[in-house]
């Protein structure tokens, strides 16, 4: 995984994330055709991704990073670090769990999860992959799980309603021991 800032683009950073080669046997020999996986992002909430072939590396790279940089698409972010709920990705047949962390807990996740939230400037969260390790299916999962998330402003418009009518107080849970507490009170009166 290599990462490279780009001057021209509006700082936007690119991450390979794979390199796929397919040999074909011809009458002549071996002919090599080369795929790139990149994932784009600003580091503030906007991220995509692509693949590119060619005959060279760099050369679908290049076709990958221009291709992802069309597609940018905006995740809303809470405090600009982590995610606002859980949620569950699937593409075909990997599955990706995502949760929200509390701040300096970093970044939990492996193989291409761990670019896109760099890419995207999650600092903290939590990701589980389920099912296929697939580069490419586990990038659509995740993306798939990314877009399902919703800022607490977005679903006020959608309902609407304010934001402080969606936020309800939480129900304080009485222990046991407090429940004992208060039987012994009402017997004792």
């Amino acid at each position: 995984m290599k990462s490279k800032k780009n001057p021209n683009e509006e700082s936007l950073t690119e991450t390979l994330v794979h390199v796929g080669r397919v040999t074909k046997v011809v009458k002549g020999g071996r002919k090599f055709s080369f795929s790139a996986c990149v994932i784009t992002g600003d580091k503030s909430g906007r991220v995509s991704y692509a693949h590119g072939k060619a005959k060279e590396v760099a050369e679908a790279r290049v076709k990958a990073s221009q291709a992802a940089r069309k597609k940018l698409i905006k995740i809303p972010l809470y405090q600009e670090r982590t995610i606002h709920h859980d949620v569950i990705g699937k593409s075909g047949a990997a599955l990706v769990i995502l949760r929200r962390a509390k701040a300096g807990k970093g970044v939990i996740a492996g193989g291409p999860m761990r670019a896109i939230f760099d890419c995207l400037g999650v600092h903290d969260i939590v990701a589980k992959s389920l099912g296929s390790n697939n580069v490419y299916a586990m990038i659509a999962a995740t993306f798939n799980a990314l877009q399902k998330l919703s800022s607490p402003k977005s679903i006020a418009d959608r309902r609407d309603k304010k934001i402080s009518e969606l936020s309800v107080p939480r129900l304080k849970v009485k222990t046991d021991k407090q429940r004992y507490l208060n039987e012994e009170f009402k017997e004792a009166k």
